[in-house]
């Protein structure tokens, strides 16, 4: 019993350490997201279709913010925005595999060749007045310093939880007995690194672990390289089971991450052990030790134990950049496969979705703005889209079509008031966290937009069943009337696309004093219409009943009006 207990204990040990690592992990990537992301951002924007160019730009973005996971999410916004290809995404995510490695040889190199572990208190002490500096940037530098220590803290306790080269009565002896099984063992290991990946939900975490088994000789170094190829396969399942709720683009692009991965690690597992012998060769030339000899006692263990994860280390990378080598050309190939294993499931599932904020590969507050800022943009084109619906309306004579635009304005409604609440609540998650002053003034501006959105839905949807009840008195307007109410949508489609290219514009540098002059003449315009409306009843050009629904057509109109420019002044709030 107490020897259970005793387990118990230690295999809390290894997740606390495990939990104080990745808790590092994240601290630091996101302060480095804080800081970088809007260049990075600038940088995937700019790399187009060029996949020599994506390849280059996955490893400089990943690199600069250690994480994988935040520069997938930006390529699947820039795939959904058009920006870039499906085939150009490949690219980029071909060239994060590769500057994801650089977490591993960070580890390696400084965690275990050098203990940074009694720097790590110091580091925290000097960076602690950054942390609670006012300046959003080196507060930021702050966060990444007090991340890189507890990363390394963490990594000392991992060192010190998993057992050493005798393997006995520890929480992860157990592995020691799938070690003497022949290929059998590497397929073993293979599937323990995919578990453990999409348990942990962080391959960085996994790969530390695997560093610090092999370090402690738990086990040996061509297992822990197996281990390596199954957190590989890991990251990608992590990937498409968040993007089960996502929309196509997203989908796809997880689909093509793990159909480049699982290829990787099949062809490697064909040739694993002449791969092998090729990571042992060039550390032989670097080092003269073989990381493969099985004989080695455990004095000479204890004096190359350091070259194992930096063997590691190696093998990760060796993999990864042949891997984007054998299958760049064949980029197209896997986007067409991604395509085929997610159909597009037709226009009306997307217009229904949102289309760049996925909450599941939710990552930090600044690339959230981004996501929910290109959501409003396109929020914006879809309530200009629902008003061309009732501007067609006005035009069409034939029932069925009219039944038809009546249907589809409806749906709409539906749709703003869904993409008000899903924003809405996305802006509020971002909120909850830790964000800067300006973050949070950008939030309330954007919270204002979806609001005034959703407002300019429902009055769109009021117009529609104002045309509907007159359709169904068996009423008309006089020619004057459809003049001038065409007229005056003209004026409110106008001041729809003024917003929408103020939206489009990214809320940078935006002069809103067009949409000012726009809303000026839709005031003018309802004005005049209200008094020529009294004029016209005084000479009885038509009756009160006809009369009551032209008054709700203009009145709804320069409402329309109200809310679009509110937008504007919003995205001015925003600047």
């Amino acid at each position: 019993m107490s020897e259970f207990i005793i387990n118990i204990g230690k295999i809390l040990t290894l997740v606390g350490a495990l939990g104080l690592f990745l808790y590092g992990m994240k601290l630091m990537s996101e302060a480095l997201q804080k800081v970088a992301g809007g260049k990075m951002r600038q940088i995937l924007a700019a790399m187009t279709n060029n996949r020599i160019k994506g390849v280059l730009t996955g490893i400089l973005v990943t690199t600069t913010i250690q994480s994988s996971s935040a520069t997938t999410v930006m390529v699947v916004s820039f795939v959904n925005a058009g920006l870039i290809s499906l085939v150009a995404s490949v690219g980029i995510i071909m060239g994060a595999n590769i500057g994801t490695t650089v977490t591993a040889w960070i580890i390696a190199t400084l965690g275990f060749k050098v203990s940074l572990s009694f720097l790590s208190l110091p580091l925290i002490g000097i960076s602690f007045p950054l942390f609670f500096s006012k300046n959003s940037v080196r507060k930021s530098w702050g966060e990444f310093i007090i991340g890189f220590a507890i990363l390394f803290i963490g990594l000392q306790f991992m060192k010190e939880s998993v057992p050493g080269i005798n393997g006995e009565g520890d929480a992860l002896s157990f592995l020691t007995s799938f070690i003497n099984l022949g290929y059998l063992s590497t397929l073993i290991f293979v599937l323990v690194g995919t578990i453990l990946t999409i348990i942990i939900q962080s391959s960085s975490a996994t790969m530390a672990l695997t560093l610090v088994m092999t370090y402690n000789g738990l086990i040996p170094f061509e297992l822990a390289a197996a281990m390596v190829l199954g957190e590989n396969i890991g990251t990608t399942v992590t990937a498409n089971l968040a993007a089960v709720v996502a929309n196509v683009s997203a989908k796809r692009t997880a689909r093509a991450h793990l159909i480049f991965n699982i290829f990787g690690v099949t062809w490697v597992l064909l040739i694993f052990p002449y791969f092998l012998r090729l990571i042992d060769l060039i550390m032989m030339r670097k080092h003269g030790v073989s990381i493969l000899d099985t004989n080695i006692s455990k004095i000479e263990f204890n004096e190359v134990r350091e070259l194992y994860p930096i063997g590691l280390a190696l093998f990760h990378t060796v993999f990864n950049v042949m891997n984007t080598i054998i299958l760049f050309g064949f980029a197209p190939f896997i986007a067409k496969i991604a395509t085929k294993m997610v159909p597009d499931d037709g226009e009306d599932d997307e217009e229904f979705r949102l289309k760049f904020i996925d909450s599941s590969l939710f990552s930090t507050s600044e690339i959230g703005i981004v996501q929910a800022k290109e959501e409003i943009a396109l929020f914006g084109e879809r309530i200009q889209k629902m008003f061309t619906f009732t501007q067609n309306m006005m035009a069409e004579k034939e029932s069925k079509l009219i039944d038809k635009l009546l249907v589809r304005v409806s749906k709409y409604e539906e749709i703003t008031d869904a993409l008000e609440v899903e924003i809405a609540e996305y802006l509020t998650k971002i909120s909850e966290g830790e964000i800067s002053r300006d973050s949070s003034k950008k939030i309330r501006a954007m919270l204002k937009m979806v609001d005034d959105m959703e407002s300019i839905g429902d009055a769109i949807y009021q117009l529609s069943k104002v045309m509907e009840g007159l359709r169904q008195s068996k009423l008309k307007f006089t020619e004057d009337q459809l003049r001038r109410i065409s007229e005056m949508f003209a004026l409110v489609y106008d001041a729809l696309e003024e917003m929408n290219n103020n939206l489009k514009k990214e809320f940078l540098d935006v002069d809103i004093s067009r949409a000012y002059e726009i809303e000026a003449r839709i005031n003018e315009m309802r004005n005049k219409l209200r008094q020529q409306h009294f004029d016209d009843l005084k000479e009885k050009k038509y009756r009160h009943k006809v009369g009551s629904f032209y008054r709700d057509m203009y009145s709804i109109s320069e409402r329309l009006g109200d809310y679009i420019i509110n937008i504007s002044e919003a995205i001015e709030e925003y600047q």
